[in-house]
């Protein structure tokens, strides 16, 4: 399996589990939050708010549009301590960490 098909399917884990732990959201945050310019968008967003409307689109249309993917990246740390003792952490840390993971090589 190529990189690109592990990626999609490491990215619709993460939309699952972010769904299954009820921090899917069906509104999109303010433009101007969107368009933060602090890594991860911390200013404006909550983690798994970045996870949704940033990470998982910008990452799925790298995917399907072919284009190269991003090496030697990590951000587990980030998502391990902004989302520290929520619902959920364990599972979505652990698929981040597998993206991470995947980046590496």
């Amino acid at each position: 399996m190529d990189k690109y098909h592990q990626s999609q399917q490491l990215l619709t884990q993460l939309e699952n589990i972010l769904q299954q732990h009820q921090y899917w959201e069906t509104i999109a945050p303010d433009p101007q939050a969107l368009a933060s310019i602090e890594p991860f968008a911390i200013d404006t967003l909550a983690c798994h708010q970045w996870l949704q409307w940033i990470f998982i689109p910008k990452l799925r249309y790298l995917i399907v549009q072919r284009l190269p993917l991003p090496t030697q990246f990590a951000i587990s740390p980030y998502v391990e301590e902004a989302m520290n003792n929520q619902v959920g952490t364990i599972d979505i840390v652990t698929t981040v960490r597998e993206i991470d993971q995947l980046f590496k090589d």
